[in-house]
């Protein structure tokens, strides 16, 4: 059995959509009506956009695959959060999902990483992220890479709104201060 991590590219539009359609709705379908579900998918991870994500440098995708079949994604770029502080140059981890079956392997935090990696090429800048208010487990995880809740907004799905939390990681955070918190 291999299990690996691999960078996105054009080609893989329809996988990058799937796969953000089955771990959204896995995740989450339980929360919306169908139709509202539906839409939001169909529209969100059409293979057109995830295309033309796939296609721009300033987007990057990561892919986990377990013999052959892929099983999650992590998704950067720049930060699109509607926070009042947010400034040119800050990224983004716009999403990281693991189907549940491959959860708590360790795989999740190896795509966050390669994502944060990819965000920090040209040095340390501030990141972002936008986490269900719900998501418990999900702000644990981030608030033990340094990340902390600095406001809240509303994700549309469908007519739901949901509540999200904001996240954010200052540049001036040092990757060893990160890594003892």
């Amino acid at each position: 059995m291999a299990t690996l991590i691999r960078r996105a590219g054009v080609a893989d539009a329809q996988a990058v959509s799937d796969i953000a359609t089955r771990t959204f709705t896995q995740t989450f379908g339980h929360l919306y009506p169908d139709e509202d579900l539906q839409a939001f998918v169909r529209d969100s991870y059409a293979v057109d956009k995830q295309a033309l994500i796939l296609g721009h440098p300033d987007y990057a995708v990561w892919l986990l695959e377990h013999d052959g079949e892929v099983v999650g994604h992590a998704a950067a770029g720049p930060c699109g959060l509607p926070h009042a502080q947010v400034q040119p140059g800050d990224g983004e981890l716009k999403r990281l999902y693991v189907l549940a079956d491959v959860q708590n392997g360790g795989w999740g935090g190896k795509l966050f990483q390669a994502a944060l990696d990819w965000l920090e090429r040209d040095g340390p800048r501030t990141l972002w992220i936008g986490v269900w208010s719900q998501n418990l487990g999900a702000q644990r995880f981030y608030a033990r890479h340094g990340f902390e809740h600095v406001g809240d907004y509303e994700f549309p799905v469908g007519r739901v709104r949901d509540h999200e939390f904001i996240l954010r990681r200052c540049a001036s955070l040092s990757r060893r201060e990160r890594d003892q918190a």
